[in-house]
């Protein structure tokens, strides 16, 4: 029986992934990722806060020709210290 991994599976027991949706904001050189065996999700920080993608079974071809494992983006969180600051807004001082 042949692995169908084996084309993603680079010396360091990983393989390329690549990131598919989400905002059109994350430069092409930042939606091709390392990733390994086992792990269903990668988590991109963005801006402060970090872009989610889950893995799916599709392959696809890298920039450098090479195949790649297809993560599509799923959410964004915000960071918890940049919530308020990345947007302008102060945090609020607690009642006396």
């Amino acid at each position: 029986m042949k692995d169908e991994t084996s084309a993603l599976d680079t010396h360091s027991g990983g393989f390329g992934a690549l990131l598919q949706g989400g905002p059109a904001e994350i430069p092409s050189d930042r939606r091709e990722q390392p990733a390994h065996a086992g792990e269903g999700r990668i988590k991109l920080p963005h801006y402060g806060g970090y872009e989610h993608f889950e893995r799916t079974e599709e392959r696809s071809v890298g920039y450098d020709g090479q195949p790649r494992q297809v993560y599509r983006w799923v959410t964004r969180t915000e960071i918890a210290e940049w919530a308020g600051g990345a947007r302008g807004v102060q945090p609020r001082k607690p009642r006396s």
